[in-house]
């Protein structure tokens, strides 16, 4: 079994910095793509950002410059620095990977757990 285990998030005022952090445990032979989504209350769950393993990344146009996706291969980990937050960045973050668990397999989505960031005005 794979898991994703994320951590990093918590209270924070406007204009602060978190930084989340997501590992991939268990039968691993090829990580893909890792990703944050992020659902805030009311709202349908969206892509914050995500990354290759060759280090191409995307994000969302509500958090280009402010947040940075980056990734330890060797750990299989990824990580969400998000700085200048604002309550609009309120909400659950999750992580999200593109796992092969044996050579022949396809790719399979996990997800993490989630992670409530919670911005204060």
């Amino acid at each position: 079994q794979v898991q994703l285990v994320e951590s990093g998030g918590g209270l924070v005022q406007a204009g602060g910095s978190l930084r989340l952090s997501c590992t991939a445990s268990g039968k691993i032979f090829t990580l893909g793509v890792m990703g944050w989504y992020r659902r805030a209350p009311g709202k349908e769950r969206e892509l914050v950002a995500d990354i290759f393993s060759s280090g191409r990344t995307t994000y969302a146009d509500s958090v280009k410059g402010r947040f940075t996706i980056s990734r330890d291969n060797a750990n299989n980990t990824a990580y969400l620095q998000m700085n200048s937050l604002q309550p609009e960045d309120t909400a659950v973050y999750y992580c999200n990977a593109d796992i092969k668990d044996t050579f022949y397999s396809t790719y399979n989505v996990h997800w993490g757990q989630g992670t409530l960031v919670t911005v204060s005005s």
